[in-house]
């Protein structure tokens, strides 16, 4: 029978400062207050709806009514008793938008015990948690076999955190947490929502402001300019690529050829109405072009949930969600299975070294600096006018770490790159003297940092078998690639961002000049295999005035093209993997514009301008279908057997030459002229006599060029010369690289014990 509540009762009130509490928002402990309560035998269940016409409790098994509550002392503040403690059910009836009422049925949120294990909060807080994004955040889930969503966020200094959304009209008083004191994370179970449900946290700050903030840990975002964060669907995706992440890690080995193409997913193409491509239109398109073109991999800009378009993604606001504007978690994750089954490697750029003020975002999360330093001289980017991840918060490292660790594993991602390690490294980085705050022994060095990379390669490692992890590091940081075991950083590779600049450099002189900076060129194999390098063309050289790659070429148009095919021959068979970003390939006059596609249409030109533009491309083509069947290329890229110039004072000449060997692999010879004067009867001592032959010009007419060279290949003399025991002479075209194969009977040497 239900329980009377004839008559007033004064055990259903609660204290007079409770009861404004939960009117004024302001309860730090609802569970002290709201739910079932012992009382004398009986159980009191309170419930806060604010709005509500009445409430009734029902037996969740057989809803029989279990009693009427009765309003309380403020709007809202219902309360009864029952005798009989069973699993209940709220029936609470709303005022409807046309007149008349709607019965909503629910389970009470406040009836559901602690949900988080002590072992989950402890892992968290020593920031070594596995799986924290199936920890944290919005998981949809049964507790106690009913369906709905468990929220968990991390605010240690807040009043009050709430979960809102269009559940509950947004009333940050409706459903505030349970606050877990070991660690300041604050969670609630909230019966029958489901997947694609919108939210955000509303947190009552020590000082009484009340901020509106999107979910650190969600997995998936509206698009902007909305800022709530949305229950993500929990069904698993069906990967299809179990053979690709079993034959991984050979791949990626340091031996393996890497071409990568790098991509801004929204400006690769574009609809005719100029809105981006989604990841499935961005499969049908893309993929098909990168194994046509012969990449190995693609190197995906940030596709975090980023706001502003115009930073590229390097300003994400969610470290786990997949930019919504581009389609959803799932869309990706097939993108990628795709890409897989394609035979091509998914790399991501990734940024744990800042991010963006935004009023929902991380900075001062719960009213303090939480994720941030408090000090400007340590919390602050003056470049880029972001906030910096405190490192040494063991919280806020494992949130860096597990987010890197969960695009890894759950988007089956092949690698990320770290955006911007440099400032990451160094305390005073972009900073002037008296700006920044020293180390605990005096020095420049972010150790906290540093300590954080090291946790980072160390569990990617581990767990990501075959995963890379790329350093962008523009300074001479030592062991960038070195093990952790042996005192270094950890990371597979680095940018090359000292061959870069020096290449572009010299690349941009008029010809004229050259011969003044010829050390732009020789001074990077001084220390090519102190790390293992990636040769990055990057979308960082071609954006702010820096004009595109083709651009950068001196002379007349022709010269252009011509320089920019002999540049790329250049860079191929230097040692180091290869990055170039999307449009260099077609030689695009124009520099990058993040709101507008690639210059498609130029290899669509009439002659002779479409003609070069489709040389350049067709170029870049040969190149990475060389680069990867000829071993010489890449099989002892990080190793200094592996190269040895063979002219490297033509100076006047403007005129490098070089071989590449591997071991039980014919040796690759690589002759560049950088100027506009062909050069004949150009003599090269080399290690073997024989036919070499010419396999790539990049002055082919195929390529749109004068169709000057080798006719094919040269014969080498068994006549020592510069300290080789044979000779040859061949023509270097102008502004052109060309590369020769040895093709002799004579047995193929093996390259370590030259």
């Amino acid at each position: 029978m239900p329980a009377s509540n004839d008559g007033p009762d004064s055990r259903l009130l609660i204290e007079a400062a409770a009861a404004s509490a939960l009117a004024a928002g302001e309860v730090g402990d609802p569970f002290a207050v709201l739910g079932p309560h012992p009382c004398d035998g009986r159980v009191i269940v309170r419930a806060f709806l604010p709005g509500a016409l009445g409430v009734q409790l029902r037996c969740r098994a057989t809803d029989r009514m279990l009693a009427t509550l009765r309003p309380m002392q403020v709007d809202g503040l219902f309360a009864g008793f029952v005798d009989v403690p069973a699993p209940y059910c709220l029936h609470i009836r709303w005022p409807a938008a046309e007149g008349g009422e709607t019965v909503q049925r629910t389970e009470d949120p406040y009836s559901f015990g602690v949900l988080l294990g002590a072992l989950d909060l402890h892992l968290f807080a020593e920031g070594h948690h596995q799986s924290l994004a199936q920890c944290l955040g919005a998981q949809a889930m049964a507790v106690d076999g009913i369906d709905g969503v468990r929220f968990a966020v991390w605010a240690p200094h807040a009043r009050r955190v709430s979960v809102v959304g269009p559940f509950n009209g947004w009333d940050g008083r409706r459903h505030p947490m349970r606050r877990r004191v070991e660690n300041g994370v604050w969670e609630l179970f909230l019966p029958r929502l489901a997947p694609g449900e919108s939210y955000q946290y509303e947190i009552l700050t020590a000082d009484g402001a009340l901020l509106r903030k999107a979910d650190p840990l969600a997995r998936q975002a509206l698009v902007a300019p909305l800022t709530a964060s949305v229950v993500f669907d929990p069904k698993p995706f069906e990967w299809h690529d179990a053979a690709w992440m079993r034959e991984r890690p050979a791949q990626q080995a340091p031996a393996a050829p890497m071409s990568i193409y790098e991509v801004h997913a929204a400006s690769w193409r574009r609809h005719p109405d100029d809105s981006a491509y989604q990841w499935p239109e961005l499969a049908a398109a893309l993929i098909p072009y990168v194994v046509e073109m012969g990449f190995t991999h693609i190197e995906l800009l940030p596709v975090m949930a980023h706001p502003f378009g115009g930073s590229w993604g390097y300003q994400p606001l969610s470290l786990f969600a997949p930019q919504p504007e581009w389609g959803t978690p799932r869309e990706f994750a097939a993108f990628v299975d795709a890409c897989h089954a394609a035979g091509i490697g998914v790399l991501l750029d990734w940024v744990p070294a800042h991010f963006p003020d935004d009023a929902h975002g991380l900075g001062r999360f719960d009213g303090t600096a939480l994720y941030e330093h408090a000090d400007p001289r340590e919390g602050f980017h003056r470049d880029w006018n972001t906030l910096i991840y405190n490192f040494g918060r063991s919280e806020v490292a494992g949130f860096l770490v597990a987010s890197a660790l969960h695009w890894l594993s759950e988007y089956h991602l092949d690698g990320l790159r770290v955006d911007a390690v440099a400032s990451m490294l160094h305390r005073d980085y972009s900073r002037p003297k008296g700006e920044w705050l020293p180390n605990r022994f005096g020095g420049r060095e972010n150790l906290e940092a540093v300590d954080f990379v090291r946790a980072l390669n160390t569990r990617v490692q581990a767990q990501c078998p075959g995963a890379l992890v790329i350093a962008e590091e523009s300074t001479s940081w030592p062991g960038v690639t070195r093990p952790v075991a042996e005192g270094g950083l950890g990371f597979s590779c680095k940018w090359n961002l000292g061959w870069m600049n020096d290449t572009l450099a010299y690349a941009q002189l008029d010809p004229v000049y050259r011969s003044a900076a010829h050390e732009r060129l020789t001074f990077g194999l001084m220390y090519a295999f102190d790390e293992r390098f990636v040769l990055p063309l990057s979308h960082d050289e071609v954006v702010h005035q820096k004009g595109s790659l083709w651009r950068k070429q001196p002379g007349d148009d022709w010269q252009k093209f011509a320089g920019l095919r002999g540049l790329f021959g250049w860079m191929w068979a230097h040692p180091g993997k290869k990055l170039l970003f999307m449009g260099g390939e077609l030689a695009q006059k124009a520099e990058w514009n993040h709101d507008r596609e690639l210059d498609w249409a130029a290899l669509a030109h009439a002659a002779p301008q479409g003609a070069l533009h489709r040389g350049v491309q067709s170029a870049v083509r040969d190149l990475n279908q060389l680069y990867r069947t000829l071993p010489a290329l890449h099989v002892q890229d990080d190793q200094p057997q592996s190269f040895e110039w063979r002219l490297v004072d033509a100076r006047l000449e403007s005129l490098f030459a070089f071989c590449r060997h591997a071991k039980d692999a014919a040796p690759i010879l690589m002759v560049s002229n950088f100027t506009p004067l062909p050069r004949f009867n150009v003599t090269l001592g080399v290690p073997l006599a024989g036919r070499w032959r010419e396999v790539f010009n990049s002055d082919a007419a195929v390529y749109g060029g004068s169709g000057l060279g080798n006719l094919g290949g040269v014969v080498a003399e068994a006549t020592a010369h510069h300290g080789q025991p044979a000779r040859l002479k061949l023509t270097a075209p102008p502004l052109a690289t060309v590369w020769l194969v040895w093709e002799g009977e004579t047995a193929i040497p093996n390259a370590e014990s030259m």
